[in-house]
């Protein structure tokens, strides 16, 4: 006797987030790309310092980027697994 087959029903999925570090990186970027630059042609001490208190949430996105990756990567997964 073959097994009945159980019916697919289609639920509202939740939106993917895994592009939230993504659009995080590329901002942080945009907010430095000229002090970057700066930094690249003459790195001083002054210039670093200039660039962490000036752009304190770009360099902090940049310093939780791992964070980010994982946190976001964790929730998907942990999501397909209850489905």
């Amino acid at each position: 006797m073959p097994r009945p087959v159980p019916e697919v029903t289609k639920g509202q999925r939740e939106p993917s987030q895994q592009w939230v570090p993504l659009l995080l990186l590329i901002l942080a970027f945009l907010d430095l790309r000229i002090e970057l630059r700066l930094l690249l042609d003459h790195i001083t001490l002054t210039a670093l310092i200039y660039t962490i208190r000036q752009h304190t949430l770009a360099v902090v996105v940049l310093m939780l980027q791992p964070s980010l990756w994982f946190h976001y990567r964790r929730t998907r997964i942990q999501h397909r697994s209850v489905e």
